[in-house]
């Protein structure tokens, strides 16, 4: 139906529809919103529960591995770990009022603690030491120190061996300092200098010897905590370990980080010992977790990183957790503020920290996802019911409207046709009952002109009945043989009178022979003589109509063409249904019932043809009618 049909009357019946239909859609809209966000609502409980019970899981199994780390600390205060015994993560440091042992060996770099192995005095290297300064002579030095190298004590040894390496190494005798600092190295459980005999050997051997890769194994030795250093004596070694070996790497962060930290818990050990207690440490803007058990003769402390426990109680990756401390600080796992959480403080959960628990999944489950898509199939569907029931109800009434319009212009005309021949057969008998017309002459005139509106009375009322039998189907037609020239000459003929009196003519163009078909021979005169009859009533002003008939792609074609008025092409189709007539007709007042078309149609179609229109406003109109031909073998 074309848009502008819905804006004419009868307006108030389709905008009560569309009202009708937009309230419903918008009821079945608030419906369903309303449905959704029941849906969403007790989604959201759902997973808010949901994340309460995790929430309460998770510190469940942290207070849980808390108490059980505990336990073996309170065991640990009594007998270190040995063997099996020792932690698989982090760092176990085991305190007395004067040691300090890490676990497992290797994971601490230095010690808060001076080193108790023991070292020689300088006062016994007095003499030698006087020799090589004061009196500057290095050969008898290297004597005497290589003399003392042999000293039953081990710590006079070895220092001893590092002044003997020291005095031949100035003395440019390298071989005889190398044998003194590789005596050296084989000391172990002394200190020369204030560090480990093997570090200030392998150290002084790194500088006799750059390029043997010497200095590379050093920085490996130092990193698993091989020697009891504190902290500057680390970091020079480092830096000189470095220097040898022409690669500035840094100290590992989490390595230094746990030497800090163990500096911490060593001073707190000292100072404010307390028999058990959990805290949080931070280093770098890296929080560390130190639990600690004691007696008052013994301390056993775990440190670890708080991100390695967190991640074992939220091991399942279904729930976003993260633990804050009371200064609002992450110490372990990430916080997602973007949606709901369930929060634990420390208070309620019993844990150094406040748990945020928040939900991982950023998109609903399966199940929800499942419905919000059949609710959103079902609204869909009656949304399209109710528009398309709309829209067909309207088209129906508008139809209806439409099929009224006409019926009321069919009457109109159909009683206009027939009260002119009326009219003027009563007139004509009136006057020839009176008596009143003079002449026979005259008599005769009027005598004809009522057998001609007798006629044109006749071939109206049989038209408007051959057309309601051809609509109830009865039509009964008789197909027999015939010629389309013949059949054309005889229809013209009877227009020969009504033509010639106004001055036009009907011009014939047409195949002589082979143009047979098979049809009715009354009910095609009666297409033919309408459209012949539409020809001259629509182009009143042009002297001429032309009827030409062929053979044409196995058909017989018939064809009536005027210059008239013509038809406008969103009406060429219309003009074939019943009561229709085109709008260039209504405005120039041609008279007509609207029946001749469709009942053209309706013959065409019975005789297994088709007609075609080819038409311009103001340039004519042309009617083909394509009838099957008749094949001669």
């Amino acid at each position: 139906m074309p848009l502008l049909d819905w804006f004419k009357p009868p307006r108030h019946l389709l905008v009560i529809l569309l009202l009708l239909t937009v309230v419903s859609i918008s009821a079945l809209a608030w419906l369903g919103w309303k449905v959704l966000e029941q849906d969403r609502v007790a989604e959201a409980g759902r997973v808010q529960e949901r994340l309460q019970h995790a929430a309460d899981q998770i510190s469940a199994t942290l207070r849980g591995n808390l108490a059980e780390t505990g336990e073996r600390l309170s065991s640990w205060v009594l007998t270190p770990p040995s063997g099996d015994g020792k932690p698989e993560e982090g760092l176990l440091l085991i305190l007395t009022r004067s040691t300090l042992s890490a676990y497992p060996p290797g994971r601490l770099l230095y010690r808060p603690l001076p080193s108790p192995e023991p070292e020689a005095p300088i006062s016994a290297f007095a003499e030698g030491e006087g020799l090589e300064f004061r009196q500057e002579q290095p050969g008898k030095a290297a004597e005497w120190y290589g003399r003392l190298a042999e000293s039953k004590d081990v710590a006079i040894r070895a220092g001893a061996l590092m002044r003997l390496g020291r005095v031949t190494r100035k003395a440019g005798r390298l071989d005889a300092s190398r044998a003194a600092y590789e005596r050296l190295r084989a000391v172990v459980g002394v200190r020369v200098a204030g560090a480990p005999a093997e570090l200030v050997a392998r150290h002084a051997l790194c500088e006799l010897f750059p390029d043997s890769g010497r200095a590379g194994a050093l920085k490996q030795d130092l990193l698993t905590g091989r020697w009891h250093l504190s902290r500057g004596q680390f970091e020079f070694y480092w830096a000189e370990a470095a220097r040898l070996s022409g690669r500035q790497d840094p100290i590992p962060a989490e390595a230094e980080a746990m030497a800090e930290v163990a500096a911490l818990v060593w001073a707190d050990w000292k100072h404010e010992p307390t028999a058990r207690g959990q805290r949080t440490v931070w280093t770098e803007e890296r929080p560390w977790l130190v639990i600690w058990r004691s007696s008052p003769e013994r301390e056993a402390a775990l440190v670890a990183e708080s991100e390695s426990m967190l991640k074992r109680a939220c091991a399942d990756g279904k729930v976003l957790c993260a633990a804050v401390d009371s200064d609002g600080r992450i110490i372990a796992g990430r916080k997602d503020g973007t949606g709901r959480a369930a929060v634990r403080t420390a208070a309620e959960s019993q844990l150094p920290w406040t748990l945020y628990v928040t939900d991982l999944r950023s998109v609903p489950a399966a199940g929800v996802l499942e419905r919000q898509r059949y609710m959103f199939l079902g609204l869909a569907v009656m949304v399209l019911f109710l528009t398309a029931g709309t829209y067909f109800i309207a088209r129906a009434i508008r139809r209806e409207m439409e099929v009224s319009r006409l019926q009321s212009h069919f009457v109109s005309a159909v009683s206009h046709e027939f009260r002119s021949p009326l009219t003027s057969m009563r007139l004509l008998s009136e006057m020839l009952a009176l008596g009143r017309v003079p002449g026979e002459e005259r008599r005769e005139k009027y005598y004809e002109t009522l057998v001609s509106e007798a006629r044109r009375l006749q071939r109206l009322v049989e038209t408007l009945l051959n057309f309601g039998k051809m609509e109830a189907g009865a039509k009964q037609y008789r197909f027999e043989e015939l010629d389309a020239g013949d059949l054309v000459a005889r229809v013209v003929a009877e227009f020969e009178p009504q033509v010639a009196a106004s001055g036009r003519r009907i011009e014939l163009n047409g195949a002589p022979k082979g143009c047979r078909i098979k049809a009715d021979p009354e009910a095609l005169a009666v297409a033919l003589r309408n459209l012949v009859d539409n020809a001259l009533k629509y182009s009143p002003d042009q002297p001429a109509v032309w009827v030409e008939w062929g053979p044409e792609n196995g058909c017989v074609a018939i064809r009536v063409r005027d210059k008239g008025m013509g038809i406008a092409e969103s009406e060429r189709k219309a003009i074939f249904r019943k009561f229709v007539r085109g709008s260039a007709a209504a405005a120039a007042h041609v008279k007509g019932t609207g029946v001749g078309l469709a009942m053209v149609r309706h013959i065409v179609v019975a005789h297994g043809g088709g007609i075609q229109v080819a038409s311009e406003p103001g340039q004519g109109s042309t009617f083909t009618m394509l009838l099957p031909a008749i094949e001669r073998v």
